[in-house]
């Protein structure tokens, strides 16, 4: 009988001995389990910050390419309006460009009109004296018969070169439109 209980209880033993190892090895493995759980949730922490992260980036990013577009809208506003100022500035340039040329084409007409009333000697001693390109100005005003008689009363070699500067404005100004295709 006593084989028969060494039979029986050998395998218990051995059991006994198995069921150890094997509770050794679920604790370990049920630690290793918790470890790892604990990773994982350490993972998902970490994923869900990062995707937390990226979603604040975004929103940031959108904010500011909104402000950016918002900007550039102002820009270009800014922009068109001082393109439109600039026209309306060159209009006006142009507009007192014509008006100085009228104001200096009315002075030279009434300068042109005292030079025709004068008597040729005074008209000739005051344009023998003044620079050339204002003489020159006040005798192309002038009919040909007065321009005849100052220039009569003039000195010869004065007469001469406004002659000659008159004869050469004349033939550009008659060559120039043909030049320019008019």
């Amino acid at each position: 009988m006593r084989a028969k209980l060494v039979f029986i209880l050998i395998p218990l033993f051995l059991f006994a001995v198995d069921n150890q190892k094997l509770l050794d090895c679920y604790e370990i493995f049920a630690q290793k389990r918790a470890e790892l759980e604990a990773q994982a949730e350490k993972i998902i922490e970490q994923q869900e910050a990062l995707e937390s992260l990226k979603n604040t980036y975004k929103a940031l990013f959108k904010k500011k390419e909104q402000k950016l577009k918002e900007k550039e809208k102002e820009l270009n506003a800014t922009l068109a309006k001082i393109e439109q100022e600039k026209k309306e500035i060159q209009n006006l340039i142009e507009e007192n460009k014509k008006i100085l040329e009228e104001i200096k084409k009315a002075k030279l007409d009434k300068v042109t009109q005292s030079y025709a009333k004068m008597r040729p000697k005074n008209a000739a001693q005051i344009l023998s004296n003044m620079p050339t390109k204002d003489a020159l100005e006040i005798i192309q005003k002038l009919p040909a018969k007065t321009i005849a008689k100052i220039f009569a009363k003039m000195d010869p070699q004065t007469a001469a070169k406004l002659s000659e500067l008159l004869l050469k404005d004349t033939n550009e100004s008659t060559t120039t439109p043909n030049a320019n295709g008019g």
